[in-house]
C-alpha cells in the first residue's frame, strides 16, 4: 500500500504514544522519542515496566492515557501489533506508525478500515529528517 503525505502527516500530529519507549538513552526507541521530543511533539511513553522516560511519565497501555493522542509509534514485535492497534483505535488516535522491523498486515487493514492512516515498516525519525532536516544523516 502506497505511504501517506507525510509532510501533511506530520503538520497534523502533535501528541506521539511511543509503545515500548525504553528510558536507555542507546535505545533506539529512546533516540527518535528525543529526536522527535525536540522537534516540538509531546511525547507520551508506554511501557510497564519503566515510571519515567525523558522527563515524561510512563503509562502501561494506551488505555490509561487520559488525554488525546494523535499517533502511536510502535518499538514492539509484530505479534503485539494486534492489541496495539486495537487500543489505538479505541483511543480514536489518527494515526499508528510501526517502526522499521515491525509488520502486521491483518492488523494494519484493520486500523485503515477504522480510518486510522497505517504506516508500516518504516522509521518516524528517518522520515521527518528526510522532509525538514535534509543534510542530516539517517542515524537511529
Amino acid at each position: 500500500m502506497k505511504n501517506p503525505d507525510f509532510k501533511q502527516l506530520f503538520e497534523a500530529v502533535k501528541t506521539i504514544a511511543i509503545i515500548g519507549l525504553s528510558n536507555k538513552p542507546e535505545r533506539p526507541s529512546y533516540l527518535v522519542a528525543e529526536y522527535l521530543k525536540k522537534k516540538g511533539f509531546r511525547i507520551i511513553p508506554v511501557n510497564p515496566v519503566i515510571k519515567e522516560s525523558l522527563g515524561e511519565k510512563s503509562y502501561p497501555s494506551l488505555k490509561e492515557i487520559q488525554e488525546p493522542v494523535d499517533a502511536v509509534d510502535v518499538f514492539r514485535k509484530s505479534e503485539y501489533v494486534a492489541e496495539i492497534m486495537a487500543q489505538a483505535i479505541n483511543i480514536g488516535a489518527k494515526v499508528v506508525w510501526l517502526q522499521e522491523g515491525v509488520i502486521n498486515d491483518q492488523a494494519a487493514q484493520k486500523g485503515r478500515s477504522a480510518g486510522l492512516t497505517v504506516v508500516m515498516d518504516r522509521c518516524m525519525m528517518k522520515e521527518h529528517k528526510k522532509l525538514f532536516k535534509r543534510g542530516e544523516t539517517d542515524e537511529v
